[in-house]
């Protein structure tokens, strides 16, 4: 029998993808594990194994075509024994694929490997997420689903041991062993009350806005996916997170004669230091050692509980051409400055070629957002669900300051932490602030 391969969906949030690259082609032998295609999110781009083995009889989707629908047919396999080009001939019908991308002049343009359209998204039996009962998408191989089913188990009560959390077999027999959640009955809307719903403002149609200004004194640059989500997010953030913001100034001088001293006693391998920190650096450390000392603020906020973390995931807004994405320093708290340095000067350049996995910038229990390189003063950032906490860094700058009674200088930086009140009151956000504070004026508790 033809084994489809389908879009995956490489994260949680992923809607649909690019099919950048085949890596094999119509008649190869594949088995599980080997590397077949990249696929180019939002983010990042990412390598694509096969699941089963057999021979590639039909590649439905050819390289270079963009906005291909998570789980839709992108191309088949024969199994072991199976003819390949009666695999072929069966292969899925349905809707055209997506267009692929058009090359710039003076290039050519991605060769397909095969004419045949893209058949449409597999009927919900099929698909790799089932729906849980509150909208959110529960990732899951088929047969853990009709073995759910058979059980009366609500998937989305199951926590995943498969890739990118993916509910498997092994899973849902623990669930059945211990008595797992039964799947709850969706209560039906009243009408009432869905007359009732408040309906949001919708935003002012492209016609309407482009009317607002002379013809031909713009150009229309079309969103790319990352553009998208960001604004969905941020969006979200903003309609549905209760923002409250506490701002304090820091001295820095300490910090900063410190990090002279670090730098200057760094070992050095093949004639380059082993390490070379950055007042970003010491700021992800301090952030870190104060969610650990203040721990009801490491936390995140879902409608039936509150997630108390158990350790600091830091995350670190990093800008790409785009847009930005935030990289995460896991168990931050517990790694040494060095060793901070060196992951995030990782993570960054990786970034920026847009290589990071999601498990790299997905998740976290908060963020720092530092313009002070950019010689700004200071401001309020949006916090990035699921986080509760975002510490926004502005320069450090020469200010008059008074000490013991005397007009001094002293380097000083302003950070502002924006906090979601429905988990982090104002004094829990206060007293997490001058935790931060406390680090950054006495550096040297960063390396005990």
């Amino acid at each position: 029998m033809p084994i489809n391969i389908t879009m995956p969906a490489l994260s949680p949030t992923m809607e649909e993808g690019n099919l950048a690259k085949w890596l094999v082609k119509e008649g190869d032998t594949v088995k599980s594990g080997d590397i077949i295609a990249e696929i180019e999110t939002d983010k990042a781009t990412m390598e694509v194994e096969a699941v089963d083995e057999g021979t590639v009889a039909k590649i439905v989707v050819p390289a270079g075509t963009e906005g291909v629908k998570v789980n839709a047919l992108i191309a088949v396999l024969a199994a072991d024994g199976e003819d390949v080009a009666a695999a072929a001939s069966g292969a899925g019908s349905g809707a055209p694929a997506p267009k692929a991308a058009e090359a710039p002049k003076g290039e050519a343009a991605p060769a397909p490997t095969a004419q045949a359209p893209a058949a449409a998204a597999p009927a919900p039996a099929a698909a790799p997420a089932a729906a849980s009962a509150g909208g959110n998408r529960t990732f899951s191989s088929p047969l853990a689903r009709r073995l759910a089913k058979e059980a009366g188990i609500d998937l989305s009560a199951i926590a995943g041991s498969g890739p990118h959390g993916r509910v498997v077999k092994s899973d849902v027999e623990a669930a059945v062993a211990v008595g797992g959640a039964k799947a709850a009955p969706v209560a039906a809307v009243a009408p009432q009350a869905a007359a009732q719903a408040p309906v949001a403002p919708k935003p002012a149609s492209d016609d309407a806005v482009l009317k607002l200004f002379e013809p031909g004194s713009y150009e229309l640059v079309p969103h790319d996916g990352m553009r998208k989500v960001i604004a969905k997010r941020l969006v979200e953030s903003k309609q549905t997170v209760p923002h409250f913001y506490v701002s304090v100034d820091c001295e820095l001088d300490a910090l900063l004669a410190l990090r002279t001293q670090l730098n200057d006693a760094a070992p050095r391998k093949d004639g380059a230091p082993a390490y070379k920190l950055s007042v970003n650096d010491m700021v992800i450390k301090a952030m870190a050692l104060a969610l650990r000392d203040v721990p009801d603020a490491n936390v995140s906020w879902t409608e039936s509980n509150m997630v108390k973390h158990k350790h600091a995931d830091v995350g670190v807004a990093v800008s790409i051409p785009g847009g930005l994405i935030t990289p995460i320093i896991r168990k931050a708290e517990e790694k040494t400055l060095s060793v901070i340095s060196n992951e995030m000067r990782d993570l960054g350049k990786r970034a920026k070629d847009r290589k990071l996995k999601p498990e790299e910038y997905q998740g976290g229990t908060s963020s720092v957002s530092n313009m002070g390189m950019m010689g700004v003063k200071n401001f309020a950032a949006v916090i990035n669900p699921p986080h509760a906490t975002i510490l926004a860094v502005g320069a450090g700058e020469q200010r008059p300051v008074v000490k013991n009674g005397q007009l001094a200088v002293a380097t000083v930086m302003t950070v502002t932490l924006s906090t979601d009140h429905r988990c982090v009151d104002g004094a829990l956000g206060a007293e997490l602030l001058q935790a931060f504070k406390g680090y950054i004026e006495n550096p040297m508790g960063m390396l005990v």
